[in-house]
């Protein structure tokens, strides 16, 4: 699936509110995937894949997700039944899987569709939805505009437009179906809409507006709106609250908290690239007590009259407790404390910073050996 850099189906709604937030988000390093993006990706792989007539999609994998029997009749069966709900005679013609633009009204803009086809005199447009966190309507979707405006500027997609007499626009988020017909003026008017905001974000001073929109704005760390929404949080003292507005300001406390989330996240990840953060380090998670060897420590508690075992070994810290009933030491040297990874803190934590981390592993090594 490819997206335009400038503005894509999935940022349409965001761009179009937030002209500015095309720049910011330009200026942050590129997001990591996720467990959940990944899946998503395999299984609109998988869907595109069978209605091509590759239907041997059991064991697919994208990046570190499998399509298992369980993930498929879980996700792809319903998708299925829901695109026979919709075509019930099978009459569709349809492409999968389709880069859209809009030629040279916006160069450089595009996207690509899910699904686009025709049935009798009307136009369908359908994206697939197999998160399961977010309900995403049909009605007034900027994504389905945006594929829908951008298809009828291109040749491979045009087609199902040509002589329509209807548009729907469709949203299958298994096993529900979400449907809106709308007209080719609305979709227009939203195009006009998306090259006002292209060209405006163009503009050294193109409008910042938070809302909504900022949800998955990967700029949100560096955004003045938010950083000045955050400034006046913490300004405000409890006895000055006025009671009538709090339910309003309890709207802004997703909207803060993940903000603060990726304002960490981008933080951490300028660190772990070795890029200064004023005022903060990485420095080594609190280190857990393991066995130097679980075969060692297995013959000498069981030297000292003790049954290591229960389903697995015991820890360090439960041999130790039971030890201790017996006025009996356990030997360090069957023990290593090993940090489980990195977290930020602040310049007065006394830890170390993580780049002694190596110190740290080569003594631990030392005794592995």
């Amino acid at each position: 699936m490819q997206h335009s850099n400038i503005v894509g189906g999935s940022t349409a709604k965001r761009v179009i509110a937030c002209p500015g937030s095309v720049a910011l988000v330009n200026k942050m390093p590129r997001q990591p995937s996720s467990e959940h993006a990944d899946r998503g990706t395999l299984l609109h792989n998988a869907i595109s894949e069978i209605l091509e007539g590759r239907p041997e999609v059991i064991g697919s994998r994208y990046e570190d997700q499998v399509l298992t029997q369980e993930l498929f009749d879980e996700k792809i069966v319903p998708a299925l039944a829901a695109l026979d709900e919709i075509d019930p005679k099978q009459e569709m013609v349809y492409e999968v899987e389709t880069r859209v633009g809009f030629g040279d009204l916006l160069p450089g803009v595009f996207g690509s569709t899910d699904l686009v086809g025709r049935i009798g005199d009307r136009a369908v447009v359908l994206d697939w939805k197999f998160g399961d966190g977010v309900v995403v309507a049909a009605e007034e979707n900027p994504q389905l505009m945006f594929y829908a405006a951008a298809s009828m500027r291109t040749d491979a997609a045009k087609w199902a437009f040509d002589g329509a007499k209807e548009l729907e626009l469709i949203i299958v988020q298994p096993p529900v179906i979400r449907r809106w017909v709308t007209t080719f003026d609305r979709i227009k008017q939203f195009e006009q809409e998306l090259v006002q905001a292209v060209k405006a974000a163009q503009q050294p001073d193109a409008k910042l507006q938070h809302g909504d929109h900022c949800r998955w704005c990967t700029g949100k760390p560096i955004c003045p709106k938010m950083t000045g929404a955050v400034d006046r949080a913490l300004q405000v003292q409890l006895k000055d609250v006025d009671v009538d507005m709090l339910g309003k300001y309890l709207k802004n406390a997703d909207l803060l908290e993940d903000w603060i989330k990726d304002l960490r996240g981008l933080a951490v990840q300028l660190l772990e690239k070795s890029l200064p953060v004023p005022g903060y380090k990485l420095v080594a998670k609190q280190a857990r007590r393991q066995w130097v060897s679980e075969q060692d420590a297995a013959e000498a508690l069981e030297f000292l009259n003790m049954n290591p075992y229960k389903q697995e070994l015991i820890s360090p810290a439960q041999a130790e407790k039971e030890l201790k009933k017996r006025k009996l030491a356990l030997p360090p040297e069957l023990v290593v404390s090993v940090s489980s990874g990195t977290t930020m803190a602040p310049e007065s934590d006394p830890r170390p910073a993580v780049v002694q981390i190596g110190q740290q592993l080569t003594a631990a090594l030392s005794k592995l050996q």
